[in-house]
């Protein structure tokens, strides 16, 4: 059920609102403006809403801001893609005035709020919002429903009724032209396309495992902390923890949260930077593994990556050392965002990876930052072992993640490792459920014998629950995507 709670108490004050700027056309400006007359209602919201939170009680909520209930409605409505059905009887009398009352009702951007709560808890809501001084001014208003519709009544009087496509598509409409003029049109009519579309076209982010995530394929390699030492009395199956570089250039910023990651799947993680492999303060082979992180190397200018690639293979003692890191044969390396590009600009020195693409400029022409959705695909890296047919959704932070093999690589014999889906699971070709427009939906590459892997979003970046800005509930403190750090250390033995 969803109820309202009014700040305004009822007086509906439009003036400044955005209906008063459409339709006002007097010197008044729609009259007196919304206030915050008596603030403790504020205060007393803010408790009602952090006590039923507390409590599990709250499904979903909304400010009342721009364009009043009427927005809030919908917008709640285009967030869960469903129908929603609102009566104003309970908010609107019924005199001859009514009607003009309910339009105020609708558009008034007074102080407030909409809640949803389930239809068993709307006695206990209505009774901690009464407990906080906001019984007055909390009224029942509606609910959401299965026809895909938004319906504002009076009483028996249907004041509007659209569908919700209809709805969503006018409310992103202008958001949609200035779009096309500042992205790539065709980017901007794929995601205004998007918009509103039905649950069986688009069902959104979901989280659906091939594995259980409660296993942890490290338990039986019992690692023993930083110094690689086995305490007394320990079990002779006791093993150090493998060393791995976090490896980092210039403004990178996920070596924090990629450290974290290894750490946690039991690795001893170092800081390295390139010029500690420059000066000879670090070198590759004192590590089984390393990891090119994201993030803004070189303040992410273009060609980011590829300008880092280029600080090894203009170094022959560093190109040296790679090539050789990369052929030892017990070694891995991942790369991540700019990592990624950066990898694959090594890719003649890495065994296997002939086929890589280069990684540039989204199809949007604009940088991507969103949570998206990927499938784990069946492939030989080390990374995703027993996680093929997942789909999870993943950070994405990126302004060239398109792999493009028209200079090098081949998209035929290239081993794809990770592809973006949409919300039903098929390949994501369009925006934004593809955010940088690479064929099929490719975002991680790998080598044959799986050691060596690129993929362009982070998982680091989402390791743990509180990171997600979407989670389904029970997912545990750390999401699915630990796994494939465990797999890293499982390869490592």
């Amino acid at each position: 059920m969803l109820f309202r709670s009014d700040l305004g108490r009822g007086r509906a004050r439009v003036g400044g609102s955005i209906l008063a700027q459409v339709a006002g056309g007097d010197s008044s400006f729609g009259g007196p403006v919304p206030d915050l007359d008596d603030p403790s209602l504020l205060v007393g919201l803010v408790g009602a809403v952090n006590e039923l939170r507390s409590a599990g009680v709250v499904l979903a909520y909304h400010d009342r801001s721009d364009g009043g209930l009427w927005a809030t409605v919908c917008e709640m409505a285009f967030a869960g893609n469903t129908g929603v059905a609102v009566d104003l009887s309970t908010v609107v009398s019924g005199d001859a005035g009514a009607e003009k009352r309910a339009v105020r009702a609708l558009f008034a951007e007074e102080l407030g709020v909409v809640v949803q709560v389930p239809a068993a808890e709307v006695g206990h809501a209505m009774a901690t919002f009464a407990a906080y001084g906001l019984g007055e001014c909390t009224h029942v208003i509606g609910a959401p429903t299965a026809a895909r519709e938004v319906t504002v009544t009076s009483g028996d009087a249907v004041v509007i009724s659209e569908p919700v496509r209809d709805l969503a598509q006018a409310w992103d409409e202008v958001s949609w032209r200035i779009a096309r003029l500042r992205d790539n049109p065709a980017c901007a009519d794929e995601e205004h396309a998007s918009v509103g579309a039905e649950p069986e076209r688009d069902a959104g982010l979901q989280v659906q495992l091939t594995f259980d995530p409660a296993d942890d394929p490290t338990a039986g390699l019992l690692p023993t902390g930083t110094s690689g030492g086995a305490p007394a009395g320990a079990p002779t199956l006791l093993r150090a923890r493998p060393k791995v570089a976090i490896l980092r250039e210039q403004g990178v910023n996920s070596h924090v949260e990629t450290s974290f990651a290894f750490d946690r799947a039991g690795f001893d993680t170092f800081d390295v930077h390139m010029t500690d492999l420059q000066t000879g303060r670090a070198r590759l082979d004192d590590v089984v593994g390393f990891v090119a992180c994201g993030g803004f190397s070189y303040g992410d200018t273009l060609g980011a990556g590829e300008g880092w690639a280029r600080s090894v293979l203009f170094n022959e003692r560093l190109r040296d050392d790679f090539h050789a890191f990369f052929h030892r044969g017990d070694t891995f390396a991942l790369g991540i965002c700019n990592g990624c590009q950066m990898l694959a600009a090594l890719a003649d020195h890495i065994p296997g990876a002939a086929a890589w693409p280069r990684f540039t400029r989204n199809r949007s022409e604009q940088f991507e930052a969103r949570l998206s959705l990927v499938e784990v695909l069946d492939s030989p890296s080390i990374f995703f072992t027993g996680m093929a047919g997942s789909r999870i959704p993943i950070a994405v932070s990126h302004g060239e993640g398109l792999a493009d093999f028209s200079q090098r690589g081949s998209e035929a014999s290239v081993v794809r490792a990770m592809r973006f889906v949409d919300g039903a699971g098929r390949v994501a070709t369009a925006y934004p459920a593809n955010p940088n427009g690479s064929p099929d939906g490719l975002t991680a590459v790998t080598t044959a014998d799986g050691r060596f892997t690129a993929l362009m979003p982070h998982p680091e970046r989402v390791l743990r629950r509180e990171q997600l800005s979407w989670a389904p509930a029970g997912m545990d403190e750390f999401s699915p995507w630990l796994r494939m750090f465990r797999n890293a250390r499982t390869w490592v033995g």
